[in-house]
């Protein structure tokens, strides 16, 4: 690889994907990162042997300038990014909700911007990252964003129209799982397990029921039927949760998110 990458704002996130760039063969010298610690910069520099710099900085050198700061940061980074930033730098912006059209209002007319919604199994090399391109994007600058996620897991094209739903289906999609299994954890602690027990019995479950989704091709309602004898005990807690509503709390839920992504892209991130 020899295009200069940056990563601005580098969290957990950000971090994960200069790891994964890394072990995709990306060489560290190429990488530029910056933070809003001096501490965090040079931990990551010490860590991974990236070279830390200031955000303008970064503008002028990179080829690929990678946006990874929270929403409501992102009016103010692009303000110093402004005036330093080539019509001819690709500018990929991880923040959810923020459109494409907001990050090119504020850069130098005919700036190629993608959006792109990742998610936390990024840390594992297992994300899902959706990537969407704004007016000035190209087929390569898709693919070049496409082999710098591909580092980190799986990725998908839609259109941006798609986005705010994607972020709701995957992007926040790890929390629900985790909500999930706290749940089931408690259930398994009143069934008389220990909480250890619990835990590692559903957790190789959701491993395991995630692998056949994944490697079988059989739709989610013939897996489960697969595990749904008559008058059985699956039946039985399937019941229950029709009962409680949860197929219709998880719809609205998701509703909800993709709500909220909308007023983040309209830019109330109150």
């Amino acid at each position: 690889m020899t295009q200069k990458v940056a990563v601005l704002g580098t969290g957990k996130i950000g971090e994960a994907l200069l790891s994964g760039m890394i072990r995709a063969g990306w060489a560290p010298a190429d990488l530029l990162v910056t933070a809003r610690r001096r501490e965090r910069a040079e931990e990551l520099r010490t860590r991974h042997g990236v070279t830390p710099v200031t955000n303008p900085e970064a503008a002028k050198t990179a080829d690929t300038l990678i946006l990874t700061v929270k929403p409501q940061d992102m009016g103010t980074l692009l303000d110093e990014l402004a005036p330093h930033v080539p019509a001819d730098r690709l500018v990929i912006s991880g923040a959810a909700g923020i459109t494409t059209s907001f990050i090119e209002e504020r850069l130098t007319a005919g700036t190629p911007v993608v959006r792109v919604m990742t998610n936390t199994p990024a840390l594992v090399d297992e994300a899902m990252s959706v990537i969407s391109a704004g007016r000035h994007a190209t087929a390569d600058h898709l693919t070049h964003a496409e082999e710098i996620f591909g580092a980190v897991g799986k990725t998908l094209r839609v259109p941006e129209s798609q986005q705010d739903a994607c972020t709701a289906l995957s992007g926040s999609g790890p929390a629900y799982f985790f909500y999930l299994v706290e749940a089931m954890t408690d259930a398994g602690i009143l069934l008389g397990l220990p909480r250890d027990k619990a835990h590692d019995l559903i957790v190789q479950s959701a491993i395991g029921a995630a692998t056949m989704l994944r490697d079988s091709g059989e739709h989610p309602v013939k897996l489960r039927e697969n595990v749904t004898s008559p008058a059985g005990t699956t039946i039985n807690a399937i019941r229950e949760l029709e009962n409680h509503g949860v197929r219709a709390a998880l719809i609205a839920a998701l509703e909800a998110a993709r709500d909220r992504s909308r007023e983040l892209a309209s830019g109330n991130t109150n």
